[in-house]
C-alpha cells in the first residue's frame, strides 16, 4: 500500500474545484515529453470519465513517437488554436513556472479561472490556486497516479489512463534507469499491470518507432560530433540548424541522444547543445550519473534547472559561445566530476 500524499483538506479542495467546473483545460510545458503527454492524457481521460468537457492543450507540437497514445487525437496544439482557450479551470501538469508555457503563458496567467498545479520539479512558482509539488517523485505521472487513486481508489481507473501513466513514468526515468530506486514505483507498475497494459508494447511504441533519418543522424552525432573530455569524465555533442535540415530532423528525433555518452566508462556527465529551430537560442540538455548535480550546473550556467541527474536550460548566443560556456562549466565543476 502507498501512503496518502494529500491531506483531507487538500482532497476536498481539489474535489470542489473539479466538481464545480465543466470546461477544463489540461496543459503542460512547451516541447512536451512522455511524462507531460502521459499526465495530460491520463488526467483528460479521468475527467472525460467524469463527464467533464476537458480539453488537452499543449503549447506546441510533440514528438511523433508519442502519437500512438490513447486520446492523442483530441489534443489541440495551442499554436493552431489560439482563440479556443476559455476554461473554468486550468490544470497545469509537469511544469513549475508559467514561462515553461511559451506562447500559452499569457492566456493562462491572465485567466481568472482557478489553476491547479501537479508537478515534480524544484521550486514551483506561485501562480496556481492549488499546488501539489513533490520533487522526490520519479515523474509527474507517478504523482498523478497517487492522487487519482487517493481520490477514488484503483478500481475505476481505465486501461487508457493506466497506459498514459505508465508511459510517463517509463520515459521520465529512462526506462527506470535513473531516479527510480524507490519501491513505490514498482508497486505502482504492478497495479497498472492489473489494468491490462502491455508494458513491452508501450516500450516498443516509444523506442522502436523512429525514422531511418533519425538513425543516420545518430550515427553522425556519435562519429562526427561527439567530443569526450577524459579529464572531466564528461562529453559534449552539438547540433546546428543546418545539420538538422540535412538529416530531415523532426521534433523528437534527438530524444535520448544525450544519454548515450554516459555509456563511456567512468563517464559522469553528458551535455547536448541543439540550435532551436523555432527560436534563436540554444537548447541545453544535461544528464549525469551517481550524485553529480546536473540541476546546479544548469541553474548556474544555462538559465535552467531540473533534477539531480536530468536537467536542461537554454542560452541566447551562438553555438561557439555556448561551447565555451560548457567548457567553463566543466572547469568550475572539475572536483565534483572527478571525485569518485
Amino acid at each position: 500500500m502507498l501512503d496518502n500524499l494529500l491531506s483531507e483538506v487538500d482532497v476536498q479542495h481539489l474535489c470542489t474545484l473539479l466538481d464545480k467546473a465543466h470546461n477544463i483545460i489540461v496543459t503542460c510545458h512547451v516541447s512536451p515529453d512522455g511524462d507531460a503527454m502521459g499526465a495530460v492524457l491520463a488526467f483528460s481521460h479521468f475527467l472525460w470519465r467524469k463527464g467533464k468537457n476537458a480539453q488537452p492543450v499543449v503549447p506546441n507540437i510533440f514528438p511523433d513517437f508519442l502519437k500512438w497514445m490513447p486520446g492523442v487525437a483530441r489534443v489541440r496544439i495551442y499554436e493552431k488554436h489560439e482563440n479556443e482557450v476559455a476554461p473554468l479551470v486550468i490544470i497545469c501538469l509537469d511544469f513549475n513556472a508559467p514561462d515553461r508555457l511559451q506562447g500559452l503563458q499569457k492566456p493562462v496567467t491572465d485567466s481568472q479561472s482557478p489553476k491547479i498545479m501537479i508537478d515534480h520539479h524544484l521550486d514551483p512558482v506561485d501562480f496556481c490556486d492549488w499546488v501539489v509539488s513533490r520533487q522526490e517523485m520519479s515523474s509527474t505521472c507517478e504523482l498523478l497516479y497517487r492522487i487519482l487513486v487517493q481520490l477514488e481508489g484503483l478500481e475505476p481507473m481505465t486501461y487508457e489512463e493506466a497506459v498514459c501513466l505508465y508511459t510517463g513514468m517509463m520515459t521520465d526515468t529512462g526506462c527506470f534507469s535513473y531516479n527510480s530506486n524507490r519501491s513505490d514505483i514498482y508497486y505502482i507498475i504492478g497495479r497498472l499491470l492489473t489494468k491490462g497494459i502491455d508494458k513491452d508494447k508501450i516500450y516498443r511504441n516509444v523506442f522502436f518507432n523512429y525514422s531511418a533519418e533519425r538513425f543516420r543522424l545518430m550515427g553522425y552525432m556519435l562519429y562526427v560530433k561527439l567530443e569526450y573530455f577524459p579529464e572531466y569524465h564528461a562529453s559534449l555533442m552539438t547540433l546546428t540548424r543546418e545539420e538538422q535540415k540535412r538529416f530531415s530532423h523532426k521534433k523528437g528525433d534527438t530524444e535520448g541522444f544525450v544519454n548515450i555518452p554516459l555509456q563511456i566508462g567512468k563517464s559522469r556527465l553528458s551535455v547536448f547543445l541543439r540550435e532551436d529551430t523555432e527560436r534563436h537560442n540554444i537548447r541545453v540538455s544535461l544528464r549525469s550519473v551517481d550524485d553529480f548535480p546536473c540541476n546546479r550546473m544548469a541553474a548556474e550556467f544555462f538559465n535552467g534547472g531540473g533534477h539531480l541527474n536530468a536537467s536542461g536550460g537554454e542560452l541566447s548566443c551562438t553555438m561557439d559561445e555556448a561551447v565555451q560556456i560548457v567548457r567553463k562549466a566543466l572547469k568550475k565543476y572539475t572536483s565534483l566530476l572527478t571525485d569518485r
